[in-house]
């Protein structure tokens, strides 16, 4: 049985005054007729693809699997920079980017704006989505997108109850590539998409794949839909057992075919999931190749690290430097948090590690703090960045 294909439905373009832009061609636009789609309810849909695609999807889940059990007992710190890498990818799938300090910075200190600033709610979304992996309903999908927004845009959080639509700036639900559906389909929508997450009955990427691609098309939120959706398939992988530890970075593996991605998402729409769910195999599959690099990198890092700080076996400068892997840039109030002692005390562990040159000290002029960083580590972070962008163009 074919998949079924989003379906169109007319609708007058009248637009509260405050959305009708300065341009010609925006204010015609008014009181005109355009295409909203409708999508299709999936909730009891049989899913049936390909074998070499479903081959491909149980080879990635096969991978993710292994990555994650070999991440049980290894450096507890390393899911933080997992997760710290998968989020700051799905921003920049979005085009939304910033340096590896920028992001550890903002997270220590809070006085981050712009691009950092969303990574780290982005990063705080995905932390969210694997919580509520184990009642994934409408309101969980809510709070994911109200903790990626909550900060920076507090009124778009919610259900959208306006129309959305994606094209290039300047364009109207007339000349827009996609109309999501009218708002007031949103809500039954979202319920039929949680009776879809919900079934043991699919293949588990196949289903995440294609939740994600109908979770796009609803386009449920005035923003935040492209990281809110693949925080959703963090919350799938981990509600369906594929990941147990680790935050396997699937969205680099999607941005090394950005393009290809967008695609899938068209093809979905008009009837064909195989697209999208070859590309999540694959990013799943790079993902984890992706993951195993990290990993290889962090514990070169540490090990260099052995060789040049000089400390007893049970001094608290080891345990900083655990912390240092989840945390690359801290202040000593943070340091002293993470290793249970007071801030007086926790200056000498600094010391020894500026010593040996893991940590550089500077001010940071927004919040007037000194603040300490790992460089080696965040160059662990920008070459991942860099390794996924550039394969990705």
């Amino acid at each position: 049985m074919a998949w079924p294909a989003v379906t169109w439905e007319e609708h007058v373009w009248d637009p509260p005054a405050r959305l009708v832009g300065p341009t010609r061609a925006e204010r015609s636009a008014v009181g005109r007729t355009y295409r909203a789609a409708v999508p299709p309810p999936i909730a009891d849909e049989n899913l049936t693809i390909a074998s070499r695609v479903h081959a491909q999807a149980e080879e990635a889940v096969a991978e993710m699997r292994a990555f994650d059990a070999e991440t049980d007992g290894e450096l507890a710190s390393l899911d933080a920079i997992l997760l710290r890498s998968e989020s700051a990818s799905s921003s920049q799938i979005e085009h939304l980017t910033a340096s590896a300090r920028a992001v550890a910075e903002a997270e220590v200190t809070h006085a981050g704006r712009g691009n950092a600033a969303v990574v780290v709610a982005n990063a705080d979304a995905m932390v969210a989505a694997i919580q509520l992996a184990d009642r994934l309903d409408a309101a969980a999908i809510l709070h994911m997108q109200e903790v990626l927004l909550r900060a920076a845009s507090p009124h778009l959080v919610g259900w959208r109850t306006e129309p959305v639509w994606i094209g290039p700036g300047g364009s109207t639900p007339l000349t827009a590539d996609f109309v999501a559906p009218h708002h007031s389909r949103v809500l039954a929508a979202i319920e039929g998409l949680v009776a879809f997450c919900s079934r043991d009955d699919l293949p588990v990427l196949a289903q995440a794949a294609v939740a994600h691609a109908q979770f796009e098309t609803i386009h449920p939120f005035a923003d935040g839909n492209g990281r809110t959706g693949r925080a959703l398939v963090h919350a799938l992988l981990r509600a369906k057992g594929v990941t147990r530890h680790a935050t396997i970075p699937v969205s680099g593996g999607l941005l090394h075919d950005r393009d290809g991605y967008i695609a899938a998402l068209d093809d979905y729409r008009r009837g064909d999931p195989e697209p999208i769910v070859t590309a999540f195999a694959l990013a799943g599959l790079r993902a984890v190749r992706h993951g195993r690099l990290m990993r290889e990198r962090i514990t070169a890092v540490r090990a260099g690290w052995v060789t040049r700080v000089h400390a007893r076996r049970d001094s608290a400068v080891w345990r900083l430097t655990d912390v240092l892997i989840a945390q690359p840039v801290l202040d000593a109030a943070t340091a002293a948090r993470q290793l249970g002692i007071s801030e007086t005390n926790v200056h000498r562990h600094l010391r020894v590690l500026t010593d040996a040159g893991v940590l550089i000290p500077s001010g940071h002029h927004k919040s007037r703090r000194v603040l300490w960083r790992a460089p080696e580590v965040l160059a662990v972070l920008d070459a991942y960045a860099r390794d996924v962008g550039r394969r990705g163009r």
